[in-house]
């Protein structure tokens, strides 16, 4: 497929259609992308539901089946649940079929594929940064992925036009595409990310051993604790295939509030109101326009 051709493929296999896998349905029917989407599934009850939304076209249990037919594969599971799918995938697909994913982890997966998979390899990892604290396929949304960002690897090991294939699929649906390799990738979102969620779900934690405190629960509380209602599935696989990453992080984190206990303790008035204005300059600088 030329960069001049439309992106069209005949049939997409998505693999989990939970919030992500049904939205990418969603969007790909919608834009005309694909002749036939499958939805691949373990629950019978989520691959009629997406069905239902209009998500996937067809749908089935067998994992083999649904991928033998494909042009493209989308891996949208737990991260935890990618490597035995990308396993499948290697023996299942046709060797011009185009394979990716969208776990929020990279490098234990990268490095997966690119162990057991011949060379120049055609799966290439993404990771669209538009999940949500909701999930399951009845969330699913065509518009989930506009004006979101799409992490795709960048590895000389893959194969240039499957990447082009799946940087055109993510822009297709919306997203702007950053390459990245796996291991800056994961050192990356676990502080912007995987880091912020643990801290979400202690403080939610944190309040909740107070007892009934709703009456006193105000929005600050709220913003930061909003992603802890996200699944806790997807958030343990994240933990154990970013362990490193996440441990370094959370040692840093430790770090800071040591420094800012140690102020706390002292009534050190200089050291809080540093440590709060360097916390407002960064966010200045990481986030607001």
């Amino acid at each position: 497929m030329g960069t001049d051709e439309k992106l069209h493929f005949g049939q997409v296999a998505i693999v989990g259609v939970g919030l992500l896998g049904s939205s990418l349905g969603l969007a790909l029917k919608a834009r005309k992308l694909a002749h036939e989407v499958v939805g691949i599934g373990r629950r019978g009850s989520s691959l009629e539901t997406a069905k239902r939304i209009g998500a996937i076209d067809a749908l089935t249990l067998d994992l083999r089946e649904g991928l033998r037919r494909a042009d493209l594969v989308v891996i949208a599971t737990p991260a935890g649940a990618v490597l035995p799918v990308l396993d499948a995938a290697r023996a299942a697909c046709k060797n011009t079929a185009v394979i990716t994913d969208v776990a929020s982890t990279k490098a234990e997966i990268c490095a997966h594929a690119q162990s057991t998979w011949p060379a120049p390899r055609r799966f290439v990892g993404s990771h669209p940064m538009a999940g949500a604290e909701q999930f399951g396929p009845e969330h699913g949304r065509a518009d989930l992925f506009e004006g979101s960002i799409c992490l795709v690897e960048e590895n000389e090991e893959v194969q240039p036009q499957a990447r082009e294939t799946v940087v055109r699929l993510w822009e297709s649906v919306g997203a702007r595409v950053v390459a990245v390799s796996p291991q800056e990738h994961d050192a990356v979102l676990a502080r912007t990310s995987h880091v912020p969620h643990i801290l979400a779900a202690a403080l939610a934690a944190l309040a909740g051993c107070r007892g009934e405190v709703r009456p006193m629960i105000g929005n600050g509380f709220k913003d930061m604790t909003r992603i802890a209602a996200g699944r806790a599935e997807v958030w343990r696989d994240i933990c154990l295939t970013n362990r490193v990453e996440i441990a370094e992080g959370l040692e840093e984190l430790g770090r800071v509030l040591e420094q800012v206990l140690t102020a706390l303790k002292i009534g050190d008035a200089a050291a809080l109101d540093a440590f709060f204005e360097a916390g407002r300059r960064a966010r200045q600088r990481l986030v607001d326009e």
